[in-house]
């Protein structure tokens, strides 16, 4: 791989940005929104709702002024985890919601209970039936409580969050998570008139208002996933790679990372130039919630890890059943294995081309790395996968001189 690829925005902050904008009394403009299946998908929703949305060149407009109360589609919501942000998007509008069981990554259980709870805490009676999740609220509406999570979770943070924004009185989250696209949601509302304070710590104080009105395009965050994505295949399989639209604060426990194993690395303000051809060190990776190194990024530091003259070791903190890649990888040669949530990975000598699946994003996108390392072709199906998380990464890996292509065109697109 050489050459340069810009970052797009990120894809956790844009499927919780989405579902927020049904909040907003007026249309509602994003800029820097990447091109990923998940977008196309929550659109899906939006139209179910009869709220128009318009997505072209990075530009998503949403308008919800004639927005009306319906039950999800199931089928757009099980392909789509983060359509669960709908709950409380739908409760914090309507004070009700019905919406289908979440579906999106086979990674493991991420129950939706702390969720429930919060929503609960803030006057909301909830009732699981058919596969569905109905949340009412009585003729006083929700009302500002104190809502401490027995763990930390992103998806129930933001839930919560888009329930309380509206909701009567101060709610106070304790115990939430600090993720950048959790701070990111918080500029957006408050851009619109909310009042959200801690965004980023963990603990988040909310006074409920009437009423949100949007004033200008908001800019998503760049996506530290796929910037370390690109950072790691650079690294193992590059030879001059500029990455560029970076906040490179968010990629810190990453970054650290690839330091320790001995890669070469210039870092400007918004971009991180690799040389590539370094000796490489094993070492030792343990995920855990931001600001530690981030379960998203498992699978895709995983070829590099490969790389290393050694034996390197992955400790899943967080979904320790997130290993749809190992049985993959082992097709094209890699020793790889995995125990109660610890992978053990050591030096690839013989990798070789072979037809793999993508279980998931992630583990889709390190294939596609492991691809790039190995002798001859790879081809990965369910390649759908893949472009539900990853901005155009067909067309940015031509530009960093990839042969690679898409076979059969998703039909979402």
């Amino acid at each position: 791989m050489h050459g340069e690829v810009t970052i797009g925005g990120a894809k956790n902050s844009t499927v919780a940005l989405i579902p927020a904008a049904i909040l907003a009394d007026t249309p509602v403009k994003f800029d820097s929104v990447p091109e990923i299946l998940d977008v196309h998908n929550l659109m899906l929703i939006l139209e179910a709702m009869n709220v128009k949305s318009h997505f072209s060149h990075g530009q998503l407009e949403i308008d919800p002024t004639n927005i009306e109360n319906r039950p999800l589609p199931g089928d757009a919501i099980r392909s789509l985890r983060a359509s669960y942000y709908f709950m409380g998007a739908m409760l914090g509008r309507f004070g009700k919601a019905v919406v289908g069981f979440p579906g999106g990554d086979n990674i493991g259980p991420r129950p939706i209970d702390q969720h429930i709870k919060g929503f609960k805490a803030l006057g909301a009676h909830v009732e699981e039936e058919d596969n569905a999740v109905r949340i009412t609220t009585g003729p006083e509406g929700l009302h500002g409580a104190r809502v401490f999570f027995d763990m930390v979770s992103v998806g129930a943070t933001i839930n919560v969050l888009l329930a309380a924004v509206k909701a009567k009185g101060t709610t106070i989250m304790e115990n939430v998570a600090k993720e950048p696209e959790i701070i990111d949601l918080a500029t957006f509302l408050n851009n619109m008139g909310a009042h959200i304070r801690g965004a980023g710590t963990d603990e988040i104080r909310i006074e409920g208002v009437e009423s949100l009105k949007s004033t200008n395009t908001h800019t998503i965050i760049p996506d530290r996933i796929e910037a370390g994505t690109y950072l790691a295949f650079a690294a193992a399989n590059g030879d001059g790679v500029l990455v560029k639209n970076v906040i490179t604060e968010h990629l810190d426990p990453f970054i650290a990372k690839l330091r320790e194993m001995g890669v070469t690395m210039e870092i400007d303000e918004d971009s991180i130039y690799i040389p590539g051809n370094d000796r490489l060190s094993p070492v030792t990776v343990k995920t855990s919630p931001f600001p530690g190194f981030a379960t998203d990024l498992q699978q895709p530091i995983t070829p590099l890890l490969m790389c290393a003259q050694g034996t390197s070791k992955i400790i899943e903190t967080i979904y320790p059943k997130r290993i749809k890649h190992i049985p993959e990888m082992q097709r094209m040669g890699a020793d790889i294995s995995c125990k109660d949530g610890v992978f053990t990975i050591h030096h690839a000598k013989n990798l070789k081309g072979a037809n793999v699946d993508a279980g998931e994003i992630r583990a889709g996108v390190a294939l596609l790395g492991l691809g790039l390392m190995a002798k001859g072709t790879t081809v990965i199906n369910n390649a759908d996968n893949i472009l539900r998380g990853y901005d155009r990464i067909v067309e940015k890996m031509r530009g960093l001189s990839v042969d690679i292509e898409l076979l059969t065109v998703a039909d979402n697109l």
